[in-house]
């Protein structure tokens, strides 16, 4: 049974930072592309950053670009996203997220293409 479970979220200021991390269990973590999405109030949930399975590859929304950087330990089976910078359109709720497809050779960026969700995190950054 893959599990996932995100932790770092809190309320910071614009200008903060935070560092969310992923904890993943029950499958192959060092096989699948690994996503962190966020969603806020109204809004379509969007792929803030997607990592490759070796952490060779990258994807980044324009929106953080800069800012944020996500990383992956496979050894530990653990993933985080450094959020630098924050503003106030940051705030959300965020989610880790696998890969449907094993050994991918592309980022997947669109939620479709993601099979198991953590139960989320909130980011709230105030002005």
């Amino acid at each position: 049974q893959v599990q996932l479970v995100e932790s770092g979220g809190g309320a910071v200021q614009a200008g903060g930072s935070l560092r969310l991390s992923c904890a993943a269990s029950g499958r192959s973590f060092g096989s699948y592309t690994m996503g962190w999405f966020r969603q806020a109030p109204g809004k379509e949930r969007e792929c803030v950053a997607a990592i490759s399975r070796s952490g060779g590859n990258t994807y980044y929304t324009d929106s953080v670009k800069g800012r944020f950087t996500i990383s992956r330990d496979n050894a530990k089976n653990m993933v985080y996203l450094q959020m630098n910078s924050l503003k106030p359109e940051d705030t959300a709720v965020y989610y880790c997220a696998v890969d449907r497809v094993p050994f991918s050779t592309v980022v997947r960026t669109a939620p479709e293409g993601f099979d198991y969700w953590g139960q989320g995190t909130q980011v709230t950054v105030s002005s």
